[in-house]
């Protein structure tokens, strides 16, 4: 069965990581777009001011919650169901991260990340997926760049979001060899300005940095709306795809770029001022919750010409032709 999506204007969406990030900026694009929304986080305040920023009143609902533990995400789900009569998208968007070679990282760091980042968006899905089987929604799971290309000092980061497609694949299969009305999509980000790095733990010497081209959260949340209303597989932003495909076709060439250029560039050479992050913090983060952008020092794409026409090849073609053909005419009268 074909999954049909409300506009978002009559949704339910619940989004994990919403107190900054990515899922800051997914919430407040939902909110203005009319959809009622569940915001879920480890920082109960920061949702809770959230909240009241996005206007309060009875579309909104925060829920503090550990993605990695199963009973908090059941208990997000219930107090969802109890408060709107249930949901229509669940974005699986929660991470935590550590840096550093895989000789100076922990066993209990490693173990972390994959709780949160596989395990958590794992709970999710099987929990939206129970509730959305018969009714039909979307479940939208947020991979990475690094689902493909995986980059040094990054391991277990890469190797949760390897596993989080793996598993999203796996459930879309499932889900459309049952024919239920559920859309499964992979978001793949490239590089984010977000307070990612911030929250991260950090075992290098230096600030880790994202290599370029970096892009505004704002352009991952639109890509993931879109998701929300239209069925769709994979959603690359920026030059996601493009890594993707040359660690695909081109293995030898992808290891060379990530040996020398991205190798250098993630070691920023500028201190850390929290190498902690919030790895293992239950309750609060690394401070700047409420916050979508982060401070990357360098330039940010506000817009993903990629990930816009992939979304929307009609309309992108159309205005091509006619952006052409506006040229050609002007062209024309010149010569006249």
């Amino acid at each position: 069965m074909k999954p049909s999506l409300k506009p978002l204007r009559e949704q339910v969406i619940v989004i994990t990581g919403a107190s900054s990030g990515i899922g800051l900026a997914t919430a407040r694009a939902a909110a203005e777009a009319g959809a009622r929304v569940v915001l879920v986080s480890r920082n109960e305040p920061a949702l809770a001011e959230i909240e009241q920023q996005l206007g309060g009143g009875d579309r909104l609902l925060h829920v503090a919650a550990d993605v990695g533990k199963r009973e908090d995400l059941e208990r997000v789900a219930q107090q969802t169901i109890e408060r709107f009569g249930g949901f229509d998208t669940w974005i699986n968007n929660a991470g935590s991260s550590v840096w550093g070679r895989l000789d100076q990282v922990s066993d209990e760091d490693h173990h972390q990340v994959m709780q949160t980042n596989f395990w958590g968006t794992l709970y999710g899905s099987t929990i939206a997926l129970a509730h959305l089987r018969d009714k039909g929604g979307a479940i939208l799971n947020v991979g990475s760049v690094e689902s493909e290309m995986a980059l040094p000092f990054h391991a277990s980061y890469s190797a949760s979001k390897h596993a989080v497609k793996a598993m999203t694949d796996v459930l879309r299969i499932e889900v459309e060899q049952s024919q239920l009305p559920v859309s499964v999509t992979l978001i793949r980000p490239s590089s984010t300005d977000t307070l990612f790095m911030d929250h991260s733990k950090n075992c290098l010497d230096s600030a880790p940095t994202f290599p370029p081209p970096v892009y505004a959260p704002e352009v991952v949340a639109r890509a993931i709306l879109d998701a929300a209303e239209r069925p769709q597989r994979d959603v690359y932003i920026g030059n996601a795809g493009f890594m993707t495909k040359l660690a695909q076709n081109f293995p030898a060439l992808a290891d060379l770029a990530r040996r020398t250029f991205v190798y250098n560039t993630i070691q920023s050479g500028r201190p850390d001022s929290n190498p902690e992050g919030s790895l293992h913090n239950d309750r609060v983060g690394a401070g700047g919750e409420g916050q979508a952008s982060g401070g990357y020092p360098g330039h940010t794409l506000k817009h993903s010409l990629y990930t816009t026409a992939s979304q929307h090849p009609v309309a992108t073609t159309a205005a091509l032709l006619l952006g052409t053909a506006t040229v050609f005419s002007l062209l024309g009268r010149k010569r006249h």
